[in-house]
């Protein structure tokens, strides 16, 4: 899909862009010594530690800086913004056929910033300090502030009315829209056809809307690969919510980090599992890795 006319950059996405934005090294688990070890061979700078992840330090309108800088970057890059179901993922399933992708594409990426109050309240717990940028609010800034004339914007999953609305909101730009076969998790040959989308299309901006861990495994093969450019974004339901075809909660709900309960009530029989089921461990996930910083292997009470 491949439509343009005239570009708009909203005042509220401008004023977040313009806006100013020692101790005893902790053990870590298997999957924490895998992480750990990142592109560079060292946490990115600016960086906090947690869950064996290693998560920057920056606020939305950095992240949104950071994104609209790469653009023009002649590498791909990529941003992964992980939640209490990418963690629990990372920690709990390493017998999954695709656990050790997933750990290469969460250690690897070239930003790994927060996407859940619930990680940023056990943080806050082990006297950690983790701003939470909601991806669904990074894509709204990116998608409000514009990107120049010419940019290509590819769209990987959603539905053909949403390239439509991106298209509508990007005016200045080229979406493509790239729709996958069902099952890219545990089908190679649809992994493929993604990456061989994005290196013959070349995109400025990515955006991945196939859920997790397959935005994030593919998203580091095609940076392996090094034949892109540009960066590219795993963005989950981001577009719907944007569109309106689901409803995020209230910014009371979200502040108060009960997003999760407004999503399971709008989706039940979808999210019952996820949240009610998946999501829990991650308790027990965070006290493992406050006993392994203290030293202690207790199990929680």
């Amino acid at each position: 899909m491949r439509r343009g006319c005239e570009g708009r950059r909203s005042d509220r996405a401008q004023d977040v862009l313009d806006r100013s934005a020692p101790g005893r090294a902790p053990a870590q688990s298997v999957v924490g010594q895998q992480l750990a070890v990142n592109a560079g061979g060292a946490p990115p700078p600016d960086s906090v530690e947690f869950l064996d992840l290693h998560f920057a330090r920056m606020e939305l309108d950095q992240a949104a800086r950071w994104v609209l800088a790469a653009l023009a970057a002649p590498r791909f890059k990529y941003v992964v913004t992980p939640n209490v179901d990418h963690v629990v993922r990372l920690h709990n399933n390493a017998g999954a056929p695709w656990h050790a992708a997933f750990v290469a594409a969460e250690r690897d990426a070239d930003l790994c910033i927060n996407d859940s109050r619930i990680l940023a309240k056990l943080a806050g717990l082990s006297g950690l300090s983790l701003p939470v940028v909601p991806g669904s609010d990074l894509t709204r800034i990116l998608i409000e502030a514009g990107v120049s004339s010419g940019t290509k914007v590819a769209l990987i999953g959603g539905r053909d009315t949403d390239a439509a609305w991106l298209q509508s909101q990007l005016t200045t730009a080229e979406v493509l829209h790239f729709e996958p076969p069902f099952g890219v998790l545990h089908d190679p040959d649809a992994q493929q056809s993604i990456v061989d989308f994005v290196e013959a299309e070349q995109p400025n901006l990515t955006l991945f809307a196939i859920g997790a861990p397959q935005s994030e495994i593919v998203a580091h093969q095609i940076r392996e690969r090094g034949k892109a450019r540009g960066v590219a974004l795993c963005i989950g339901a981001s577009i719907e919510f944007l569109t309106g075809a689901k409803r995020r909660a209230p910014r009371v709900m979200q502040r108060m980090g009960l997003e999760w309960a407004f999503r399971l009530l709008s989706e039940p029989r979808r999210l019952w599992r996820r949240y009610l089921i998946e999501g829990p461990p991650i308790f027990a996930i965070w006290w493992r890795w406050r006993g392994a910083r203290r030293g202690v292997t207790s199990p929680p009470p």
